[in-house]
Order: structure tokens, then sequence, then C-alpha cells
């Protein structure tokens, strides 16, 4: 374990209308640790004090801590992604959760070496049975082809114009998009490419492993590396006037050049300043953050 305190300032590359503009965005990497038994760490998902994280051990899995003081605990809960004893979500990128709202989890599939060709597909899971059981089986209750993506999926819930929808983003180098899509519309489709269930979306930068929502400040965060699985990146995005213009709208980008190693997924916990920043490392790839605006 390490205390390893430094700051990193965002700089505004778009002026917007939010309380915070004009500031600058100080992220304050406070420790680094090292969690076992999640392969390589693809996300993390706070739910009411609760903390989910996910990856790709020999199974795509899910495993549950409570932060305890200053550290976090391992509760000895592990969910399997599996059905009939088989991988089904071999490699999880996003879980979108909300309320009473259905629940999505991502995965994205590689499907040749350079990266061109993808398969994305979005579960919709029992969330309390899957809990209970610790496995898919009973718990899956449909499997939606992403094919209104371009590369990959990684669902993350957002309120535009007063309704959630679910955002999802690309991982590539060409024709990034955020898009949203209507929970109900997506819970009963095989393909998001039907009718309706694509509401609207956004042009963005390359390299987009996943997505973390603030609804106090209306404010995206695209959690990104800064090149291909490399180096750190945070994009605070205005949603609203992103999907109104059609292309992102930035309120602040932060960039860690000191870590080297594949940012997947971010998540604040109980407020907007304090903050978990997990990686696909075998070492250090859970990192405590604190976020100033």
């Amino acid at each position: 374990m390490k205390n390893l305190p430094f700051r990193i300032w965002g700089t505004i590359a778009f002026f917007t209308a939010c309380a915070f503009t004009g500031h600058k965005v100080e992220i304050l990497l406070t420790r680094e640790i090292t969690i076992d038994s999640l392969g390589a760490c693809q996300g993390i998902s706070y739910q009411k004090g609760k903390i989910f994280l996910y990856g790709d051990r020999e199974v795509g899995m899910i495993r549950e801590y409570k932060m305890l003081g200053d550290s976090l605990v391992d509760q000895h809960h592990e969910i399997k992604l599996t059905r009939n004893g088989q991988d089904v979500i071999n490699h999880p990128t996003g879980m979108a959760v909300h309320g009473q709202l259905p629940v999505f989890i991502g995965n994205s599939i590689r499907l040749n070496a350079e990266g061109t060709q993808w398969r994305a597909v979005i579960y919709q899971v029992n969330w309390q049975g899957l809990q209970k059981t610790g496995t898919l089986d009973g718990n899956l209750l449909t499997t939606i082809e992403d094919d209104a993506c371009i590369q990959g999926t990684r669902p993350e819930y957002v309120k535009y114009h007063n309704q959630w929808y679910v955002a999802t983003a690309d991982y590539g180098n060409k024709g990034n998009e955020v898009r949203l899509y209507d929970p109900e519309k997506l819970s009963r489709c095989k393909k998001t490419s039907e009718p309706g269930v694509l509401v609207k979306k956004f042009a963005c930068t390359p390299w987009v492993q996943n997505l973390h929502w603030l609804n106090d400040k209306g404010v995206l965060v695209l959690i990104q590396n800064q090149i291909e699985g490399r180096r750190w990146r945070f994009t605070y995005v205005d949603l609203a006037r992103s999907l109104d213009s059609g292309s992102m709208q930035v309120i602040s980008q932060v960039d860690i050049d000191k870590r080297q190693d594949e940012l997947e997924g971010f998540s604040f916990l109980n407020n907007s300043t304090k903050g978990i920043a997990v990686t696909s490392s075998k070492k250090n790839n859970v990192n405590y953050m604190t976020t100033s605006w």
C-alpha cells in the first residue's frame, strides 16, 4: 500500500454555463492498492454504500466490497457471470443501475487482433436475483445485440430533459459516439438498431473505457485512455449541450501522465469528491482519488 499524493489540474477546454465554469478541476490521487481475485478489473459500480468491482478472471465476475474508514473491505460475496456453468458475460464493460429501472450489463468482445471487428452485447439481468444466487441462472432476462454501436458497449444511466436513459460509448479511434437508449425499449428489443431504441447521440473523442454520471451537476465523465490501452484521461462533458449540439462539449479534461497503465473505470462514492479509479493491471489496480471542483 502506498501513499502517493499528487495533483493534476484539468484545463478548461470549453466554457459552459455550469456552476463551476472557469474553475479548474483538481484531482488528488491519494493511494494505490492491489485487490486480487478480479482478473483484469474492468470497472466499478457504487450502489448505496456497496462497491462492486467487476472483471474478467477465468470467467466474467463481480465482487462486492465496502468502505470501512479509509479501507476497502472484501465482503466475500462473488457473482459469476455464467449460466449452466458456461461463461456468458466474459468481458463485462459497464453496469447501468438506477432505482427500479431495468439493470443492464455490457459485454464488449474483440473479434480480431486489429480491433476492427467487435461484438457488443447488452444483457438485462435480475440484479437482486443475481446477487442472491451468484450466477446468471434464472437471472438473465434478455440478450440485446448492440449493433448501433461502433466499437464496444459500456452502459450507464444518465438523465436528460428529466428522463432517464442508458448511455453507452465506443472505444476505438474512428467515429466515436456517446449514444442514449430508451431503457424500456432497450429491455424489450433484440437489437439496438430497432426503431425508437436510440434516442440521441453525440460525437466524442477516442478510447472511452467507461462512463460515470454526476446527476447533481449534469455532467458525464468519460473515463478514457490517452492512447489505445494506455495512460489516464478524465473528460468532464456537459451532457445536455453535447446532445443538443451533436458533439461533445467539454468542461474540463484531466490527463494523468504518471500512470501509464490502462484506466478502465471510475466512480465517485457517496459524493462528488471521493472516488475510486480501477485499472486492468495486476498491481495498483484500485486507486483512491479526491476531486475538487
